[in-house]
């Protein structure tokens, strides 16, 4: 006898529970639409809109559905209930329900969704869409559409400016300009990576590292933030922390042209030769990128540096052919042959123009007529400012002498900069001293403690730094004094030998010699030795001020010794205290600035 089925206990049974939930559904909704299924598709995004009817992705399918099923009426009011009750920001609905609109021929309020969607979405990922819809739409409708404004694209225009201005070399400029836009459009990177350039060529090497920490904080893959920090850590000598970019971007292959030639340029300033020319190789097969004159010298210089020295030779020939005006390619092709000879030759230079001590070899035979198209040249001045801030004493002076010549708002910011750094007095003095040949040191810049009445008594516009390093600045300024015979043949002498000098020299060591007897007052020195006493004005004055001059130069044109030179200078200045009065416009001038 058969026994009757036993009813088994649900626990031993192997059941699996379904959970209904919005995934659920959408999961479903994808599965059919893969088959397309696009009623059950529709069926299952119903489902999990009310499963989830604050999530606006689920609302969003559904109109996408209703769209691809021909019902565009359907998906507007879908699209509008996301706007008006889910989510007000999720701005492209805008610009699909402008293509409903236009599917429906409806062309007026097309134009209404569309011009909303440019004006209102911040992210752009279907400007290149709505541009074609534009064109559409004003065929359709015989006119022009008129947009006020593409959010999008605020600070794009600007950006081209800002960038042109780092082509150009006037960085400070630049630094404004994307300062302002990264404030505006912090999610707008490439001013960021601009700006961070535009730090780092004017030498302000910490703000250069930060804004790309903090790039990298939003968008820790971008290619150019990664790159431009890698050669910001080479600078500083973070081997560590350049070893572990370097192992990451070594492994990169981009496709698009302008990451691979960031990545060659980084690679080759890295020391990573080998990898910088093959992506530069690879841009040269591009075809028109061969055209670049400069892009052929990087894979010259990439292939210098990993001694294939004929493919070198035949590039760099390529290089005068494409820019025939050029030093560059004729430089380097001179020195192949030694390079050849002498391997223990360092590597060439990546930069699209020769070393700097070449272009400064150049910069002196001009003398003070250089001509304006290698004063506007980026890449000098770049490098001018690069060796302002890394190169030795002897190179900033020179340095500091050449942007006399140049003398604009570039220069002004970089020798501003330069007086807050820990350097040299000497070099200060000079930095000082071009900043007020090139009008850049103001009455308003150094706050004396003058009264207004005592700020000035040997005269208006007397230069401000002459006049304060050189006149007394305390309140109750007594007037000049009255120079008896041997006092005045002190002044005479120095104004005599210094008639070749400038006006404001002059002038200084008028101020100088008044505020020495002004201080001494009434113990005023026998005057014995005048030629002593003026050679003494004639160096303090030139030191503070100008170009420095020695002891020996003076003592010879005096007819003295140097040691009564020396005598003299320490006398003056050990009452004067011009040293103090230097360091106080250091001071006020970096506090002006910040």
């Amino acid at each position: 006898m058969k026994s009757k089925p036993q009813r088994t206990d649900s626990s031993s049974n192997n059941v699996i529970q379904v959970h209904l939930d919005a995934s659920f559904f959408f999961e479903r909704a994808v599965r059919e639409l893969d088959r397309n299924h696009y009623d059950k598709a529709l069926k299952y995004f119903r489902k999990a809109v009310e499963y989830e009817p604050d999530n606006p992705v689920n609302h969003f399918n559904m109109a996408g559905i209703l769209s691809e099923m021909g019902d565009y009426a359907g998906s507007n009011e879908v699209l509008e209930h996301i706007m008006k009750h889910v989510d007000s920001g999720m701005t492209e609905c805008y610009f699909y329900m402008a293509n409903n609109y236009a599917n429906m021929e409806q062309f007026e309020s097309a134009e209404e969704a569309l011009v909303t969607y440019l004006e209102e979405d911040e992210q752009g990922h279907f400007l290149e869409e709505a541009e074609e819809m534009i064109e559409l739409l004003s065929h359709e409708l015989k006119r022009k559409l008129h947009v006020k404004r593409i959010k999008a694209r605020e600070g794009v225009a600007e950006h081209d400016v800002a960038r042109s201005l780092l082509e150009e070399g006037k960085f400070a400029q630049a630094a404004e300009m994307l300062e302002s836009i990264a404030s505006e459009h912090p999610d707008f990177v490439s001013a960021r990576n601009n700006l961070a350039l535009a730090y780092y060529y004017m030498g302000r090497f910490p703000k250069a590292k930060q804004t790309i920490y903090d790039l990298l904080e939003q968008e820790p893959g971008n290619l150019h933030a990664l790159c431009n920090l890698a050669i910001f850590y080479q600078n500083d000598g973070d081997e560590e922390q350049v070893a572990l970019l370097l192992k990451q971007l070594l492994t990169l292959v981009p496709f698009e042209q302008e990451h691979v030639f960031k990545l060659g340029t980084t690679m080759g300033i890295m020391g990573q030769h080998e990898a910088a020319y093959m992506h530069f190789r690879r841009l040269l097969r591009s075809g028109e990128a061969a055209n670049d004159p400069s892009l052929v010298h990087y894979t010259a210089v990439a292939a210098c540096n990993t001694e294939q020295y004929d493919a070198a030779k035949r590039l760099w020939q390529m290089v005068s052919k494409l820019d025939p005006d050029s030093e560059v390619p004729k430089f380097y092709l001179d020195q192949l042959h030694s390079r050849k000879m002498d391997q223990r030759v360092g590597p060439v230079s990546y930069h699209y123009h020769l070393p700097f001590e070449e272009q400064f070899r150049l910069w002196e035979k001009y003398g003070s007529h250089v001509p304006e198209d290698i004063k506007k040249d980026p890449l000098i001045r770049s490098s001018f400012f690069w060796a302002l801030h890394r190169g030795d004493d002897p190179t900033k002076a020179n340095v500091i002498r050449a942007l006399q010549i140049i003398g604009d708002y570039e220069v002004q910011q970089a020798l501003t900069s330069f007086l807050e750094e820990e350097q040299s007095l000497e070099l200060k003095q000079m930095a000082l001293s071009v900043l007020r040949e090139i009008g850049d040191l103001n009455e308003s810049d150094v706050d004396t403690g003058a009264s207004e009445s005592s700020a000035n008594p040997y005269g208006q516009g007397t230069p401000v730094l002459t006049q304060y390093l050189f006149g007394r600045s305390e309140q109750g300024q007594e007037p000049s004094p009255v120079l008896d015979d041997q006092q005045q043949a002190v002044l005479d002498m120095a104004l005599e030998e210094m008639h070749k000098r400038s006006e404001h020299l002059r002038e200084g060591v008028q101020h100088l010699w008044a505020d020495y007897l002004m201080r001494v007052s009434p113990d005023m020195p026998t005057i014995q030795h005048v030629e002593g006493w003026s050679a003494a004005l004639e160096y303090l004055t030139m030191k503070y001020v100008s170009k420095g001059i020695t002891y020996s130069e003076l003592a010879q044109r005096y007819g003295i010794s140097a040691s009564t030179v020396s005598r003299y200078v320490k006398q003056i200045d050990r009452v004067c205290d011009i040293q103090h009065r230097m360091e106080h416009i250091f001071q006020a001038l970096k506090e002006k600035k910040s």
